[in-house]
């Protein structure tokens, strides 16, 4: 049997990234996905890739009113909400001096209020269908140590590793059989690391001081977080709340 069969899972930032291997890997264990994001075509091509279990739906994580459309089609067409990955997340490369107070609350926006919207309708969601679900929470090991040029994107995804441990406790607390926890990817390649070494003006030189920092001497991969966001959803992690999984190749246990 595949590891989430059965299941349904909604999954945000679904366009790209770690949010598309994220829905292909569910998908590929048996899971039913609903992928959403702003970006509709990139994000339409992942869920038509799934084939019958893929199911697109557009979403910005900032808008309440979305948030509920969302899981209400999401019940409408499958039935039930059994997994929610909230990897929905965006960065701004400058430091404190540097950032203004827009940026600062439009990454907190995207980054933990869209997080905290998916946890308080995924909830709803999953209480009515009575599941014994799984929240997922996409941080980063920027929400475990800080990054000098990153003070928002620190701060929000410090939020979201806090915020799952809070929602984690109040559903144990109640008996809703909801398990919410946090994965903290290091650098991965994706577009946002991408990002982060072109705007430094020496793509090379940024990629190899990353690369330095990393015991295992590799870069993520996408399936690498993929891998256990299905470990979180499946029944495997049955035990496992309120906890941080950190995927970094050893770079925060320096």
């Amino acid at each position: 049997m595949k590891r989430v069969e059965g299941k349904v899972a909604l999954v945000t930032g679904g366009a790209g990234g770690l949010g598309a291997a994220s829905a292909r890997m569910l998908a590929r264990e048996g899971a039913r996905v609903v992928v959403t994001d702003r970006r509709e075509a990139e994000a339409r091509a992942v869920a038509e890739s799934l084939g019958e279990a893929g199911l697109f739906v557009q979403l910005d994580v900032t808008q309440e009113d979305q948030w509920v459309h969302a899981l209400a089609r999401t019940v409408e067409k499958f039935g039930r909400l059994d997994v929610l990955v909230n990897n929905a997340g965006m960065g701004i490369v400058k430091d404190v001096e540097e950032m203004t107070l827009d940026e600062w609350k439009l990454v907190h926006s995207v980054n933990l209020d869209g997080v905290f919207l998916g946890c308080k309708h995924g909830i709803r969601a999953m209480k009515q269908c009575g599941a014994q679900g799984s929240i997922i929470n996409i941080s980063s090991i920027a929400g475990i140590v800080g990054v000098g040029q990153f003070p928002a994107y620190s701060s929000s995804k410090g939020g979201v590793r806090l915020l799952s441990k809070s929602v984690a406790l109040h559903c144990a607390a109640k008996g809703y059989g909801i398990r919410c926890n946090s994965i903290h990817p290091g650098y991965v390649e994706t577009a946002m690391v991408e990002a982060l070494s072109q705007a430094s003006g020496q793509a090379e030189k940024t990629r190899a001081r990353m690369l330095k920092g990393i015991p295992m001497g590799r870069f993520g991969e996408p399936d690498d977080v993929a891998n256990a966001v299905v470990y979180l959803a499946s029944d495997e992690s049955k035990l496992m709340t309120g906890a941080e999984m950190i995927l970094d190749g050893g770079a925060t246990a320096q």
